[in-house]
């Protein structure tokens, strides 16, 4: 027997998610309707909320409820430095595990040509008005090592060029703790022709 169109409909709504697919979607929607309506509820009125009040930082578009960021608006934040990533969570990755204190730009996403992703869409145009008006020493570039994520270091890498800004790397290699045999060959080459003198 196939389920209600409702039910349909509340199983495909749940396939927007990243990673979930039929079976998956399937679960979360009859374990909501069996055993947690209120937790659906909840769900539904926080998923509203999120979409009606969550924008986009004006400085650093990240993601935020107010017109700036907490990270943008803190004065304690060098505006010589600018990390460059990919998505707000990236921002989060970084905050987390280092001390960097400097200024960020989010770009939601990556170049993608084939997907119709290009410098516009990225917000490249603001990046470069920041380039041109700022006291910028510095731009980090911690696009994610994939071929796109590449790519689009290297234009923004171009870009930074022009207006006579240093541009840097984050380094990509073995993880700690990894162990080389178990290393695909790409990462221990990008982590070979990287390497660094020992102070």
């Amino acid at each position: 027997m196939a389920a209600s169109p409702l039910i349909q409909q509340l199983m495909e709504a749940f396939r927007c998610l990243p990673g979930v697919g039929n079976k998956t979607a399937q679960r979360m929607a009859y374990h909501l309707l069996e055993r947690d309506r209120e937790g659906g509820r909840q769900l539904s009125l926080m998923l509203q909320k999120a979409m009606d009040g969550i924008g986009r930082c004006s400085d650093c578009r990240t993601l935020c409820e107010t017109e700036t960021c907490s990270l943008c608006a803190g004065n304690s934040r060098d505006d010589t430095v600018l990390c460059v990533v990919e998505n707000p969570m990236d921002v989060e990755a970084l905050e987390q595990a280092t001390d960097f204190r400097g200024r960020y730009f989010v770009l939601m996403g990556h170049l993608s040509p084939l997907d119709g992703i290009g410098p516009e869409e990225l917000g490249l145009d603001g990046l470069g008005e920041r380039f041109a008006n700022s006291a910028l020493q510095e731009v980090i570039l911690a696009t994610n090592p994939t071929v796109e994520g590449e790519a689009t270091a290297q234009y923004i890498s171009d870009m930074a060029r022009e207006k006579g800004i240093r541009t840097t790397r984050i380094a990509h290699g073995v993880p700690m703790g990894g162990e080389l045999e178990y290393i695909d060959s790409g990462t221990l080459s990008h982590a070979f022709s990287g390497r660094r003198d020992l102070t």
